[in-house]
C-alpha cells in the first residue's frame, strides 16, 4: 500500500480531483435532505448547470414546458438522476482523453465506462441497494489507468506481447512494470479525493470483489458491469484477459449465468441514458 501511496505522491500531474462528488453524496446520505443545498452546490458550476438544463429538457425528461430554472430542473430529474450527472460530468473530464499507453483512442474509455455504470446500477436496483455509489465506483473504476497510461507509453507493444506471448493478465503485466495494477491505483486516488470508503473499495477490487470484504456485494455490481460493458462491444485497447463471471460474484449477487443475457438486454434498452451520457464529453 505505502508503495501505492508513493506513486501518487510522486506524480506530477494527477487528474483534477472531482471535488463536488463526494460531497453530493454526503449531502444525498443525510436523513433530512435540503435540497436548497444541493442547489446551491451546483449553481457554482456553470458547466453542470448548464448539462442539467440541456438533459432535463431533453425529450426523454422534458415535460409540457422547457425549463431554465436549476432547482425546477433538479426537482424533475430528481436527485438520483443528479448524481449521476454531476459524477459522469466530472468522469468525462477524466476519461474522456485518449490513453495511448492502453491503446485507447479518444472517447473509448469514456464509453466503456459509462456503458459500466448503467449496467451496474441495473444490478443494484434488482437488489434493492444504493444506486448512487454503484453507479460512482463503475464510472470511475478505471480510473487508475488514466495514471498508468502516462507511464505505458510507448510500450504498449510490450503489453500485447506480455499478454498474447506469455499468457498474463492486463494487471500481471502492470505490477511487473510498475509494482502496482490500475484497480489498485484507483482506489488508492479515490480514498486520496476523499471518496466514501465503499466506492473506494469497489474501485479498488473491481477485478477481485472478495477482497473488498465488507463492500463486496458493490465491488460485485461493479466486476459485473465491467463485464457486460465488454460484452456489449464497448471494450477498450487490446483483450488483455477475457472476462467472465466469477461464480462468487453471482453467488454475491444472487444470479445464475443465464442471467447475463437479460441484463445485457436491459442495459441495452437503457441506451437513452447511456448517449445522453456520452454527450457530457462531446
Amino acid at each position: 500500500m505505502q508503495a501505492i501511496k508513493d506513486y501518487i505522491r510522486n506524480l506530477r500531474h494527477l487528474p483534477p480531483a472531482p471535488h463536488l462528488v463526494p460531497e453530493l453524496m454526503r449531502l444525498l446520505n443525510q436523513p433530512d435532505l435540503d435540497s436548497s443545498k444541493i442547489v446551491n452546490m451546483i449553481s457554482y458550476e456553470p458547466s453542470l448547470t448548464a448539462n442539467i438544463l440541456r438533459i432535463s429538457n431533453s425529450a426523454y425528461f422534458a415535460a409540457a414546458l422547457p425549463t431554465f430554472d436549476l432547482q425546477e430542473a433538479i426537482t424533475r430529474l430528481g436527485f438520483q438522476q443528479v448524481n449521476q450527472l454531476l459524477v459522469a460530468s466530472a468522469g468525462a473530464q477524466l476519461l474522456h482523453s485518449a490513453q495511448d499507453g492502453y491503446g485507447l483512442e479518444q472517447g473509448e474509455l469514456w464509453k466503456h465506462s459509462v456503458a459500466a455504470a448503467v449496467a451496474a446500477q441495473i444490478f443494484a436496483r434488482k437488489l434493492g441497494d444504493n444506486e448512487n455509489p454503484v453507479f460512482t465506483a463503475a464510472l470511475l473504476h478505471d480510473i487508475g489507468k488514466t495514471i498508468l497510461s502516462n507511464s505505458l507509453n510507448g510500450a504498449y507493444a510490450k503489453i500485447v506481447k506480455e499478454t498474447d506471448g506469455n499468457g498474463n493478465s492486463l494487471l500481471e503485466v502492470e505490477i511487473k512494470l510498475f509494482g502496482v495494477n490500475h484497480a489498485e491505483l484507483g482506489g488508492q486516488l479515490l480514498q486520496h479525493w476523499k471518496f466514501p470508503p465503499n466506492v473506494v473499495a469497489a474501485v479498488w477490487f473491481h477485478h477481485s470483489p472478495k477482497g473488498a470484504g465488507v463492500h463486496q456485494r458493490l465491488a460485485s455490481c461493479v466486476y459485473l458491469g465491467n463485464m457486460i460493458s465488454c460484452y456489449m462491444g464497448h471494450g477498450y485497447g487490446h483483450a488483455a484477459f477475457a472476462l467472465r463471471a466469477r461464480a462468487e460474484v453471482l453467488s454475491t449477487l444472487e444470479l445464475t449465468p443465464q442471467s447475463i443475457p437479460e441484463l445485457m438486454m436491459e442495459t441495452f434498452e437503457q441506451m437513452h441514458l447511456i448517449q445522453a451520457l456520452f454527450s457530457l464529453a462531446a
